[in-house]
C-alpha cells in the first residue's frame, strides 16, 4: 500500500513520510500497538488512533484502485474505450462517481429500452431527443411492424430507450446526488393496519427529516422498523425540483417531440432515478449511522475495558437469587477457586444459617473483599451482606454478560465440575478483581453497552470491537505467568494458537523466568516476539526490565545509562534522583531516537504501572425497586451507558434510567460523552416514572447550579446517599425519541 502513501498523507493531514513508515511497519507485519509505543521515531509519534486512519484510508484507497481498474478492463474489453471516456474515469474521485461513468456499460439485465432497441426503436428514439422538426406521432407510425403493434407501442418504445439514456447520464446523477445531499427528507410513515402491531415505532409513524441533519439512532430506529414490515420509508427531495433540473438538460423545445421527452424524464426519474439514488442514500445513511453507532460501542467499551481494577485480593463472590438462593464462592489472589456454597436471605428460617456460612468462609478463607452481582435481588443481597457487619469492603458488581460467559465454551473449560451458577460467581469476583481480564472472555457484544447493537453492519462491529480490546490488553500490559489464553490471544502479535501453546508451556515447564523463553514456545518466532515481548510482564524475574514495559530491544541502553551513572539497572528503576540526571540526546542512534528514549526513562520511573485508576467503593439511596422512585427524588447513580441521545444512569433498582442529552449539562452538548465517561458517579433529578413500562427518565443539570446562579454566587445545593424531594416542581422533558429507544436494562 505504499504506493498511496502520498494521497494518503494528504487526506488526513499527516507527514507523508510519516504515513510511509507507517505502511512500510504495517507491511511487514508489524501491529497498531506496536507500532504506536516502540516505533515513535520512525512514525514521528503518531498514536493508535491515527495510525489505525492510515491503515483504513490505505485500504479504501486500494479498493478504488481496484474497482477503476476493473472498470477499464470491462469498458476496454466491450471496445468502447475512448479517450474522453478513459479523462473521465481518470478524474474521478470517489465510487459514485465511477459506478455513474460504469453504468451504461455495465452487463444488466434484459430493460424495457433492450426490447426497444431489439424491436428498431432506437433510431425513432434519438429523433425525439434531438427535437427537430419532428412530428412524433407521424413518425412513429413508419415502425409499426408485428413485433410493434400501434404507433403508441413505438413512442413507449421509444420512451423506454430515451428514459435510459437519462437514467444512465452521468452529469444527471451528479446534480441529482447534489440536489438529494442538499434538499432531500427522510420520510417514514405507518403502513396501514400496522399501528398496533408496531406500536414501539409510535415516534416514526409520521416523520420528515432532512438527510443531512437526521441523527443516527434515529435513523437506525427508522430502519428497523422498516425492515419489520412496520414503517414505509422514503428519501428524496420534492419531486417538482428533481424533474426540473433533469429537464434543463433534456427537454430543449416546447414541441410535441420536446413533451414526449419530457414524459420520458418523468419516468426515468420516478421509475429508475429515484429508486436508484433512494437505495444509494438508504445505504449511506445507515453506513453512516451504522459507524455512529459503532463508534459510541468501542468507546464504551473501552472505558469498560479499562474500568478500576481491585487487584489481587482475597474475594467472596456472590451470585445473588430469589428462589433458587444466592450462590457463593471464595477465590484467591490468582483467581483461583477455593471453596462453593449456597444460601438463601430472602425467607427468614434460613437467615441465621446464611449468615453463620458467610461469617465461617470469611474467617477460613482470610477474605479481603466481598462482590455481590448486581442483577436480581443484588440490592437485597448486598443490604444483608452489609448488615452483618464484618468489616469488609462491598462490592456490587455489573454482571452485564456472566451468564454468557458461565454458559460458554470457556467457561466449561476452566471449570468443568462446576454448574453455571458457579462460574457465574467466580466471573463476578474475578470481574472485580480484573475487569479487563475477565471481559475478554466474553462476546463484546454481549457485554450491554451499545446502540443499536444487533442492527449495525455486524462485521464492521466485530472488526472495531476486536481492535479496541486489543488497544486496551496492550495498553495495559499482560501478567505472563497468570494471563488467561484468551488474555494472551489479544496481546501483540499473538494469536489464539500461540496463546495456547504459552499457556502449555507454562503447565508442562512452570513460570517464566524471563522474556527470553519465550522465543521456547512453539510457533512463537523471532518476529512474534518483537511485536509482544515489551507487552508482557514477568515479576519478580531474572531481569528487572521484563516486569516494564522496556522492550528487549531497549535493555543494551538502559544497561548502558545505568553504567554511566555507576550503578545498577535495579537501582536506576525507580530512582527519581539517578533518572533526572539521564540526558537522553547522549544514547540517540541512527535506530533509536529521542522519543524512544524518553518513553524509556518514563517507565522506569514507574515501571509496569497500571494505566487505570483504583476501585472505589459506591453506595446507592435506599431504594431497591422502581416503585420506590418518586419524581422529584435527587439520587446517585453510576453511568453504564452512554448513546448519542443520552446516558443510562443505574441508580440501584433494577432498570437504569435515561438521562437525555439535553438534561445532561447547562451548556449545550450535542454528544453526552463529552461530558460523561462510563462508571462515573453521577448525582440525577428523577423526572419521570413509567412503572408500567419500567422507564425512568432522569437529570444530571437539574442537580447542578446554572453558571448564572454561580456567577450570582449563589449557595450550591447539598446532596447526598440519600434520597429527598426537591423543593422546585419537576420541569416536563421532551423525551421524543430518547425515550422510545429506552428499554428496560436486565442486567442478565
Amino acid at each position: 500500500m505504499n504506493n498511496y502513501a502520498q494521497s494518503v498523507a494528504a487526506k488526513l493531514s499527516l507527514r507523508t513520510v510519516d504515513v510511509t513508515a507507517v505502511l512500510n511497519l504495517l507491511g511487514e507485519g508489524a501491529t497498531i500497538p506496536f507500532i504506536a509505543r516502540y516505533r515513535k521515531d520512525k512514525t514521528g509519534a503518531l498514536d493508535e488512533v491515527q495510525i489505525q486512519q492510515i491503515q483504513d484510508e490505505a485500504t479504501r484507497q486500494q479498493e478504488f484502485a481496484d474497482r477503476k481498474a476493473f472498470i477499464e478492463k470491462t469498458i476496454t474489453e466491450q471496445g468502447k474505450m475512448t479517450e474522453e471516456l478513459q479523462a473521465k474515469i481518470d478524474s474521478a474521485a470517489v465510487i459514485a462517481e465511477l459506478e455513474d461513468i460504469y453504468l451504461p456499460y455495465k452487463p444488466k439485465r434484459r430493460t424495457k429500452a433492450q426490447v426497444a432497441r431489439e424491436n428498431g426503436l432506437e433510431p425513432l428514439a434519438l429523433a425525439i431527443l434531438a427535437q427537430d422538426n419532428i412530428r412524433p406521432s407521424e413518425a412513429a407510425a413508419a415502425y409499426v411492424n408485428e413485433k410493434v403493434a400501434s404507433a403508441e407501442d413505438a413512442l413507449q418504445g421509444a420512451r423506454d430507450i430515451i428514459s435510459e439514456i437519462v437514467n444512465e447520464d452521468a452529469n444527471v446523477r451528479a446534480g441529482l446526488r447534489r440536489l438529494f445531499e442538499d434538499q432531500a427528507t427522510v420520510q417514514s410513515k405507518v403502513l396501514a393496519d400496522k399501528e398496533t402491531e408496531g406500536v414501539k415505532y409510535k415516534d416514526y409513524f409520521d416523520v420528515s427529516e432532512p438527510v443531512s441533519k437526521i441523527p443516527s439512532h434515529r435513523m437506525l430506529a427508522i430502519m428497523r422498523g422498516f425492515m419489520e414490515g412496520v414503517l414505509r420509508l422514503t428519501i428524496s427531495p420534492l419531486e417538482e425540483d428533481a424533474l426540473a433540473m433533469i429537464e434543463g438538460i433534456y427537454v430543449t423545445s416546447s414541441n410535441e417531440a420536446g413533451e414526449q421527452v419530457k414524459r420520458a424524464v418523468r419516468d426515468a426519474y420516478r421509475r429508475l432515478l429515484q429508486v436508484s439514488l433512494e437505495s444509494e442514500f438508504r445505504l449511506a445513511l445507515k453506513t453512516k449511522a451504522d459507524e455512529e453507532a459503532i463508534n459510541v460501542f468501542a468507546e464504551n467499551l473501552r472505558q469498560l475495558l479499562l474500568s478500576s481494577p481491585l487487584g489481587s485480593k482475597r474475594i467472596l463472590a456472590i451470585d445473588p437469587g430469589y428462589r433458587t438462593g444466592c450462590k457463593v464462592v471464595c477465590i484467591d489472589e490468582t483467581g483461583a477457586l477455593k471453596k462453593t456454597g449456597l444460601i438463601y436471605i430472602h425467607e427468614s428460617r434460613h437467615l441465621i444459617d446464611a449468615e453463620h456460612q458467610l461469617r465461617t468462609l470469611v474467617q477460613q478463607h482470610n477474605i479481603q473483599t466481598i462482590a455481590i452481582g448486581d442483577g436480581t435481588a443484588g440490592r437485597e443481597t448486598e443490604q444483608f451482606v452489609k448488615k452483618l457487619s464484618l468489616g469488609l469492603p462491598v462490592f456490587l458488581v455489573n454482571e452485564d454478560g456472566a451468564s454468557v460467559y458461565s454458559a460458554s465454551e470457556t467457561a466449561r473449560e476452566e471449570f468443568p465440575d462446576q454448574d453455571i451458577t458457579v462460574r457465574g460467581a467466580v466471573s463476578i469476583g474475578r470481574r472485580l478483581m480484573d475487569p479487563l481480564a475477565e471481559l475478554v472472555k466474553i462476546d463484546p457484544k454481549s457485554i450491554g453497552v451499545g446502540q443499536y447493537q444487533h442492527d449495525v453492519n455486524q462485521v464492521r462491529l466485530k472488526e472495531r470491537l476486536d481492535q479496541t480490546v486489543v488497544s486496551c490488553v496492550n495498553a495495559v500490559g499482560v501478567n505472563l505467568n497468570t494471563a488467561s489464553r484468551h488474555l494472551l490471544s489479544y496481546v501483540s502479535g499473538i494469536g489464539p494458537a500461540i496463546a495456547a501453546n504459552i499457556v502449555a508451556y507454562r503447565d508442562e515447564v512452570g513460570r517464566f523466568n524471563s522474556r527470553s523463553q519465550l522465543m521456547k514456545v512453539p510457533r512463537l518466532g523471532a518476529k512474534a516476539y518483537e511485536q509482544c515481548a515489551g507487552f508482557l510482564r514477568i515479576k519478580d524475574g531474572e531481569d528487572p526490565l521484563d516486569a516494564s514495559a522496556v522492550h528487549p530491544e531497549a535493555y543494551a541502553i538502559v544497561k548502558q545509562m545505568a553504567a554511566d551513572l555507576g550503578t545498577e539497572v535495579g537501582k536506576l528503576i525507580g530512582s527519581d534522583e539517578l533518572l533526572k540526571q539521564i540526558n537522553v540526546r547522549k544514547y540517540i542512534s541512527e535506530t533509536t531516537g529521542e522519543h524512544t528514549l524518553r518513553d524509556i526513562v518514563t517507565e522506569l520511573k514507574k515501571p509496569g504501572l497500571d494505566p487505570r485508576s483504583e476501585v472505589r467503593q459506591f453506595e446507592f439511596a435506599d431504594i431497591y425497586s422502581i416503585e420506590d422512585v418518586k419524581v422529584g427524588l435527587i439520587v446517585p447513580g453510576i453511568v453504564t451507558n452512554i448513546t448519542r441521545f443520552g446516558a443510562f444512569v443505574d441508580i440501584g433498582v433494577k432498570q437504569d434510567g435515561l438521562v437525555h442529552v439535553s438534561e445532561i449539562a447547562h451548556r449545550y452538548i450535542s454528544d453526552p460523552s463529552e461530558a460523561l465517561k462510563l462508571n462515573q458517579e453521577v448525582t440525577v433529578k428523577v423526572l419521570e416514572v413509567d412503572a408500567a413500562r419500567k422507564r425512568i427518565a432522569l437529570s444530571i443539570k437539574q442537580t447542578e447550579e446554572a453558571p448564572a446562579q454561580k456567577a450570582r454566587g449563589a449557595a450550591p445545593s447539598r446532596n447526598n446517599n440519600k434520597p429527598h424531594a426537591a423543593s422546585t416542581p419537576s420541569k416536563e422533558l421532551n423525551m421524543n425519541d430518547a425515550l422510545s429507544a429506552l428499554k428496560s436494562k436486565f442486567k442478565r
